[in-house]
């Protein structure tokens, strides 16, 4: 073995020792009471014909159909969409995202996808886009 193979197999071995710690991990170390669900709605704010949705059409949606299931809180940042669309040119769109900190729960899923059926119907949207993680929540 020559002393270049013998460092690569050493570090190819240094490193098979190392590993990143799992979200599973990090949860187990968790208290009970702190673990909760991290879910973050992103809305599209151009319809397919017409106006973009405007600061006060979004905020009578988060005023009317967000806060009443989520009183205890959440948190909306303005947000700048981008994908490849099916005729292979980038769209962009600007965007509305929604961070909830909730139970995992019958109740908060159903109030969940309550809010994406009715910013989708009332908005002409093709889909919000939903992302969750589980997550340690301390006060």
């Amino acid at each position: 073995m020559t002393i270049k193979t013998g460092v690569m197999a050493a570090a190819v071995l240094m490193l098979a020792g190392c590993s990143v710690p799992s979200q599973h991990a990090a949860m187990e170390t968790c208290k009970a009471d702190n673990q909760m669900q991290q879910t973050t709605l992103y809305f599209g704010l151009n319809r397919p014909a017409g106006a973009q949705i405007t600061p006060g059409e979004w905020q009578q949606f988060v005023d009317q159909d967000v806060t009443p299931r989520f009183r205890d809180g959440l948190t909306v940042f303005d947000a700048r969409g981008q994908w490849l669309g099916n005729d292979g040119k980038v769209a962009r769109e600007p965007s509305k995202a929604l961070m909830l900190i909730h139970g995992k729960d019958a109740q908060s899923e159903k109030n969940i996808e309550a809010l994406r059926g009715i910013y989708k119907s009332r908005f002409a949207q093709e889909s919000v886009m939903r992302v969750d993680q589980p997550v340690c929540v301390q006060f």
